[in-house]
């Protein structure tokens, strides 16, 4: 048994998250996975049919699997974004589902943040419309590396290849290359009777590729990690009150990129005195080296003044260091963003407050063009503005690293989070 939990802990882990209009048939997708995958218990499919009856439906609606609260099944509505954890012979997998609904672009932005692949679904009946558009360019701003676009409910086209490939050059033309996706790969499914999700169609002989599952399975994400760029963001100054660790001072955090290795030369933003690692620490295990996600606590030769917000990184490539930022906002709040408005921002591990200079360009996210002749930015508005923090952050761009390179603001006077950010 111990063997079998130690290879499941080392299994690698894959984040993604669903996107599509409302009853393109998300939640009935993630149904289907759990169900075919024999990712669900007995008891819970038995809960399902029970439910199903309740409602008055001739089949089993998968999609129960997925609306986990009772008030939105009973609305018919699927709202915020439900995680669901699932795992198979080859891989563990966190699911964020979030709504179709345009006024829930912010949860899909909170959703995929941290996803390795967006699956984006698409009713084979009405092709690529406003929402793809959306969605896609969502993906494509939050810079997730792999996109698989699902083309749902086949059996209502006959299982027709030609209304298959007709969607696939639609969003090839339109959406991949004018975005510059890297990665989109085409599935045709019907997650309702299970065509393509976990095993190959019989009704759709004519496709060769893989199925939606082993897609999933067989994605290579062990690049997606920036190992480049040494960032380890202060979290946490430990400084044990026993006598046996009198003279201990470990600086706690999770690695946001780049390998870090005993003895390796670093550098303390933002002092700029350059030291040596002497320890890595996970837990009570001393480790030679660590890497994204891990988290860990990291021990200097030199004895050196660190706090909460500080920043340890490689001597030789350093983040950028600046007040005056570019980036990308998604604005998740009902009150406008406030032009020269004062915001606290968090960036990593730092807390800061910050004005906002200027809005520079809203997108117009159905013809993937920017807008600059209405710059007043509201709920669910993405726009490229400019601001100036009262203190120098250490940074890289979002393309580069997600998580140096991303932000979100706080208005001071609600303590809601208003935006999230993405540095240009």
């Amino acid at each position: 048994m111990a063997g079998k939990d130690s290879g499941y802990l080392d299994m690698q882990l894959l984040r993604f998250t669903t996107a599509g209009s409302v009853d393109d048939g998300k939640s009935t997708l993630i149904g289907r996975l759990l169900y075919d995958s024999k990712a669900i218990f007995e008891d819970q499919m038995e809960a399902i049919e029970r439910a199903s009856v309740g409602k008055g439906e001739e089949e089993v609606n998968l999609a129960l699997l997925t609306d986990g609260l009772r008030a939105e099944r009973e609305q018919g509505i699927t709202i915020d974004v439900a995680y669901r954890y699932f795992a198979t012979p080859k891989r563990k997998f966190i699911i964020a589902d979030t709504p179709g609904h345009i006024q829930y672009t912010r949860n899909m932005v909170t959703g995929a943040s941290t996803a390795n692949v967006a699956v984006i679904l698409i009713d084979a009946r009405n092709g690529v419309i406003e929402q793809t558009r959306r969605h896609s360019y969502i993906a494509n701003l939050l810079q997730i590396p792999h996109i698989i676009v699902c083309v749902n409910k086949m059996d209502l086209v006959d299982y027709d290849q030609k209304a298959f490939e007709s969607i696939k050059k639609d969003f090839t033309d339109n959406i991949t290359k004018k975005l510059g996706l890297e990665d989109a790969r085409f599935v045709p499914i019907s997650a309702k009777n299970g065509d393509n999700v976990v095993d190959p169609s019989k009704n759709m002989d004519w496709y060769k590729g893989d199925t939606f599952l082993h897609l999933m399975e067989t994605i290579e994400i062990k690049h997606d990690e920036n190992l480049d760029d040494a960032r380890f963001p202060v979290q946490y100054v430990i400084r044990p009150m026993r006598d046996e660790y009198h003279d201990f001072r470990g600086y706690a955090g999770k690695i946001a990129s780049g390998i870090f290795k005993k003895g390796d030369k670093v550098k303390v933003l933002p002092s700029g005195i350059d030291s040596k690692i002497k320890n890595i620490f996970e837990y009570n295990e001393e480790l030679s080296q660590a890497f994204p996600p891990q988290s860990v606590t990291i021990e200097l030769e030199d004895d050196i003044d660190i706090s909460r917000g500080d920043m340890i990184t490689d001597q030789e490539n350093m983040p950028r260091v600046g007040q005056e930022i570019n980036l990308m906002v998604c604005w998740f709040n009902e009150r406008k963003l406030v032009p020269r408005g004062k915001y606290a921002i968090k960036h990593t591990t730092n807390e800061v407050r910050a004005i906002v200079n200027s809005v520079n360009y809203k997108m117009d996210v159905n013809s993937l063009e920017q807008d600059d002749s209405d710059l007043t930015v509201g709920l669910n508005d993405i726009a490229n503005i400019t601001i100036k923090t009262a203190k120098p952050l250490f940074y890289d761009s979002y393309n580069k690293n997600r998580i140096t390179g991303s932000l979100i603001f706080i208005d001071e006077a609600t303590n809601e989070t208003v935006a999230a950010g993405m540095i240009i």
